[in-house]
């Protein structure tokens, strides 16, 4: 399984996840550049963000597992009219991402507006602030 690129930034985050008991695992093999979520032992789905319980199969007993970093762009935005606390990182570009292992995801993409276009690879990178970890999608180089 490919590692993802860990970008390190000098700044805290504006907004920092609720980490909890349950998605502790995920924070933590973030930080180490791994992309994990929950697969459903029952019907295998895999599913992102990791859940509980399968949307599927409505069965409770998941697994933790590693998946693909690597994706293409599937449609994205460029956020002009941010939320106060984001006001000043605006305006940035959030997408959403076709992952190789079939899971379609939303977060933040790492390069400028001008460079993405739909179709573009890249990979989900960890993005390591001062205060913890979150991720991004950067363009191939």
């Amino acid at each position: 399984m490919k590692r993802m690129p860990i970008i390190r930034l000098p700044t805290p985050q504006a907004y920092q996840p609720r980490v909890t008991r349950f998605n502790e695992p995920f924070w933590r093999a973030l930080e180490r550049g791994d992309l994990t979520t929950t697969r459903c032992v029952k019907c295998g789905e895999a599913t992102f963000p990791p859940k509980p319980i399968c949307p599927r199969c409505w069965a409770s007993h998941l697994e933790w597992t590693s998946i693909s970093p690597v994706g293409v762009i599937y449609s994205y935005t460029v956020v002009h009219a941010a939320p106060a606390i984001f006001e000043a990182e605006a305006p940035y570009p959030v997408g959403i991402i076709d992952l190789e292992g079939g899971l379609r995801i939303a977060l933040r993409l790492l390069d400028q507006p001008d460079r993405l276009k739909v179709g573009l690879a890249g990979t989900v990178a960890t993005v390591l602030y001062t205060n913890g970890p979150y991720f991004g999608f950067k363009l191939d180089e």
